[in-house]
C-alpha cells in the first residue's frame, strides 16, 4: 500500500477494468527430419520462407544415406525440403526445423588439414553433410608501418609503435645499404610482446612469450625508425560453398595468434571460426553464446597443441605450401604482391549424409556437459509450436527392416504432442500403402493429439522435373495455417484445395473413403470440377468427444490462451476479489469467442460458463494455495454430413 507520511497531494494510477487475454498463435509449425546441411544441437530459429530454409538447411538435392553394413548408398528424396516448400506454398508462415543426423563411423564433416600426421591445423565444415563441401581461401595481408619516432628532435633516439596489440604477428624489414635501399629486406616474422612492467615491447622470432633465448628477442629500442619497418600481418578467410543456394562467408583482418585478445574479447582466427560446442571443462575453451553466429559461420578452424602462438601458426601455413624458396612467404614480404599470390587455397571434401536416422535420433537427448539438445527435445523449449510433423519418416513404412523404426518415430511424435499438450501431431501414412495397410497402421494408434493423412501427394519435383510422391504432412500443416488465417482455428481444416498437388498416390472413391473415414484416416480426394482437396478432419482417438481435429486444436488454443493470459494471478491474495477478477478476465475472452461464432448457443450463458468461488474450492485447496476455476464451453463441431431430406407433396397440402 502507498504510504502517506507528509501532507500533500498524491496522484496515483489505478485500473478499473479486468485483465485481458490475447489469443495465441495456432499456425507455428515444427518439422523434424534429415536435411542436407544445418545445425543439429542448436536451438532452431524461426523460418518464414523457403529461401531461409535453404540458407540454413541446404537445398533440394536428394540425400544419400550410407548403409552401415555394406557401404552401399541409398538415395532418397529430400522430404524435409519438399515439406517446407509445401508448407509455405499452402499458406504456412512460421516454421521451426530440427535436423536429425546419424554419423557414419563418427564422421560426416567435409574437412581438410594443414601439416603432417597428426595435422597441425584442421579446417572442417561446421555441420555434417555433403553440402558442407566448400573452397576456403586464406589471404595474408600486411598493414601499414607501425614503427614511429617519438622524439622528433633526435631522429631514431626513441622508437615507438602505434596501433599495435599484444601478441600481434608482425613482419620486420630493414632498409639496407648506403644510401638505404628503397626496397626493404625482410628480417623475419615476430610475435609482438608487451612488457607491462617495463612498459616496452619485445619481438620474439619463435613466438615464445617467456625469455627462453633472450638473445633472439628483438627489443623495440633496437629498431631504428626510418631504417626499419614493423608491419602487422593478418589473415582474411573466404568460404565459398559448392552447394547451390548456400551463402558465402568472409572474415577480414584476423590476428593469427590463438591467444590474441582485443580488450577482454578473444578475436583471433581460431575464435572467429571456433566450434560452438567446445568442452567448457577444458582450459581456454569457450562455448559461443551467439547462436546466430554459430549458424552463419560455415567452417570451424582448430589449431593443434603445437600451434600455441601466432608465429607458429604462420609457419604452419607457409609449410603447407612447400617449395624452396617458399612462394607464399616471399609474396607476403613483397609489398607490391597481389592478393592471389598471398593466398592459400584448400578444398573441404569428404562430407556425407550419414546413416538414415533412426528413432533414437528423432527422440533426441540432452548433452550433460553443454546442455545442448537434439531431436524432439529441442522443441520442448519452444512454447509457440502448435503443430509438429516428421516428413519422410514413414518412407518404407512397410519395409521389414525400417518399418519398426518408422512406427517408433510416429509414436515418439505423438508422445511429444501429448506431453506439451498444446500441440497436435500430423502423421504421414506410409508410402505406396494399400487401404488395408493404412487401416492396419491406424489400428496401432489412439490419441486425440494426432491426425493421420492418406495417401501421399503427387507433385512436380523441381530438381528432376519429373513427378514424384511426397508425404502429406507438409501440405496438411500449410493447410492448417491457411485455414486458421483465412477462417479460424475452430473451423475444420478440410474441404481445402491442395495447391501444389498434381494428383495422389492413389485416387480414392466415395466407397473407399467410407471405409477409412470412420476409422479416423483423413483422405485426399479428387473431385471433378473442384480439384484436389483434403477431405477429412478427424483425429486417431477412440474417444468420440475428441473425434475432430478442429475441436482438439480449438481447445488447445483456449487452454493455452487462458494459461498465458492469467499468469498475473500467481501469488496474488487468494480471496473473493481475485476470484472475481479471474472470472471477469476469462468471461470477457469467451464472450469475444462467442461473438466471433466459435461457440454454440444463441446467448452467452448457453455458450459457456465460468465458475471460481467456494463451490470450486474447498478449505483444503485454499490452505494449499490452490485457485481452481471451472470453465465450460460449447464448441461447434463440423457439418461432416450435410443431409437434405426431400419428398413429394401436393400443392394443397399444408406443411
Amino acid at each position: 500500500m502507498p504510504e502517506y507520511l507528509a501532507p500533500g497531494v498524491y496522484v496515483e494510477e489505478t485500473s478499473f477494468r479486468a485483465k485481458s487475454i490475447e489469443g495465441v498463435s495456432t499456425t507455428t509449425t515444427g518439422f523434424i527430419g534429415p536435411t542436407r546441411y544445418g545445425p543439429i544441437d542448436i536451438e532452431p530459429d524461426i523460418l518464414t520462407s523457403l529461401v531461409e530454409f535453404e540458407r540454413t538447411y541446404g537445398g533440394k538435392e536428394r540425400l544419400q544415406f550410407v548403409n552401415a553394413f555394406d557401404d552401399s548408398v541409398q538415395e532418397v528424396d529430400n522430404y524435409m525440403w519438399h515439406a517446407a516448400r509445401a508448407f509455405f506454398e499452402e499458406g504456412g508462415k512460421r516454421l521451426y526445423v530440427t535436423r536429425v543426423f546419424s554419423q557414419l563411423d563418427g564422421t560426416g564433416f567435409s574437412a581438410n588439414a594443414i601439416g603432417g600426421s597428426p595435422p597441425s591445423m584442421s579446417v572442417r565444415a561446421r555441420f555434417p553433410g555433403r553440402a558442407g563441401d566448400a573452397r576456403v581461401t586464406f589471404t595474408f595481408n600486411v598493414g601499414q608501418n607501425v614503427l614511429i619516432d617519438i622524439d622528433p628532435i633526435t631522429p631514431g633516439a626513441q622508437p615507438g609503435v602505434r596501433s599495435l596489440l599484444h601478441r600481434d604477428v608482425v613482419m620486420i624489414s630493414d632498409f639496407l645499404g648506403s644510401p638505404p635501399s628503397k626496397v626493404p629486406t625482410v628480417r623475419g616474422f615476430y610475435l609482438a610482446i608487451k612488457d607491462e612492467q617495463e612498459k616496452t615491447w619485445y619481438f620474439s622470432p619463435h613466438g615464445a612469450t617467456e625469455d627462453v633465448s633472450p638473445s633472439t628477442f628483438v627489443p623495440l629500442t633496437g629498431l631504428v625508425p626510418g631504417a626499419t619497418e614493423v608491419r602487422i600481418v593478418t589473415v582474411a578467410v573466404d568460404v565459398q560453398p559448392f552447394a547451390a543456394g548456400a551463402l558465402s562467408y568472409t572474415e577480414r583482418d584476423l590476428p593469427l595468434d590463438p591467444q590474441h585478445r582485443r580488450g577482454d574479447t578473444p578475436d583471433s582466427l581460431f575464435d572467429a571460426f571456433a566450434d560452438h560446442a567446445r568442452d567448457p571443462n577444458q582450459p581456454g575453451a569457450k562455448v559461443i553464446s551467439n547462436l546466430d553466429r554459430a549458424r552463419t559461420v560455415p567452417v570451424v578452424i582448430q589449431a593443434g597443441a603445437a600451434l600455441d602462438n601466432g608465429v607458429a601458426v604462420l609457419r604452419a601455413f607457409l609449410g603447407a605450401v612447400g617449395g624452396s624458396p617458399n612462394a607464399l612467404e616471399n609474396a607476403i614480404g613483397d609489398l607490391g604482391s597481389t592478393a592471389d599470390t598471398r593466398s592459400l587455397e584448400m578444398v573441404l571434401a569428404g562430407g556425407n549424409d550419414g546413416l538414415r536416422p533412426q528413432a533414437d535420433a528423432y527422440e533426441g537427448a540432452v548433452d550433460p556437459v553443454t546442455d545442448l539438445k537434439t531431436g524432439l527435445a529441442q522443441f520442448e523449449d519452444l512454447e509457440d509450436i502448435s503443430i509438429v510433423a516428421a516428413p519422410g519418416s514413414t518412407y518404407l513404412y512397410e519395409d521389414a527392416t525400417y518399418g519398426p523404426q518408422a512406427r517408433t518415430i510416429v509414436r515418439e511424435l505423438i508422445r511429444f504432442a501429448e506431453k506439451v499438450r498444446y500441440c497436435i501431431a500430423v502423421v504421414d501414412s506410409g508410402d505406396n500403402q494399400s487401404i488395408g495397410q493404412v487401416r492396419a497402421m491406424r489400428a496401432q494408434l489412439d490419441s486425440s493429439y494426432a491426425a493421420l493423412y492418406y495417401p501421399w501427394v503427387r507433385v512436380l519435383d523441381p530438381l528432376s522435373q519429373h513427378e514424384a510422391y511426397m508425404p502429406p504432412s507438409g501440405f496438411v500443416c500449410g493447410i492448417y495455417a491457411r485455414n486458421d488465417v483465412n477462417r479460424a482455428v475452430y473451423k475444420a481444416p478440410a474441404n481445402e484445395v491442395v495447391n501444389l498437388a498434381l494428383g495422389f498416390e492413389r485416387f480414392l472413391n466415395k466407397a473407399q473413403q467410407e471405409v477409412l473415414n470412420p476409422e479416423g484416416v483423413n483422405c485426399f480426394r479428387f473431385f471433378e470440377g473442384r480439384g484436389m482437396r483434403l477431405w477429412g478432419a478427424r483425429t486417431v482417438s477412440s474417444d468420440p468427444e475428441w473425434k475432430y481435429v478442429n475441436l482438439r486444436r480449438y481447445f488447445a488454443y483456449l487452454e493455452r490462451s487462458i494459461d498465458k493470459g492469467t499468469q498475473w494471478a500467481v501469488f496474488e491474495p487468494n480471496g473473493e476479489q481475485l476470484w472475481a477478477n479471474v472470472r471477469r478476465t476469462i468471461e470477457d475472452f469467451l464472450l469475444n469467442e462467442w461473438q466471433t461464432g466459435a461457440l454454440l448457443g444463441d446467448k452467452p450463458d448457453k455458450a459457456y460458463f465460468v465458475k471460481c468461488d467456494r463451490s470450486t474450492m474447498s478449505q483444503n485447496d485454499l490452505d494449499n494455495g490452490r485457485l481452481i476455476v471451472l470453465v465450460g464451453v460449447s464448441p461447434l463441431r463440423p457439418a461432416e454430413f450435410v443431409i437434405f431430406r426431400i419428398g413429394q407433396w401436393t400443392a394443397d397440402r399444408k406443411v
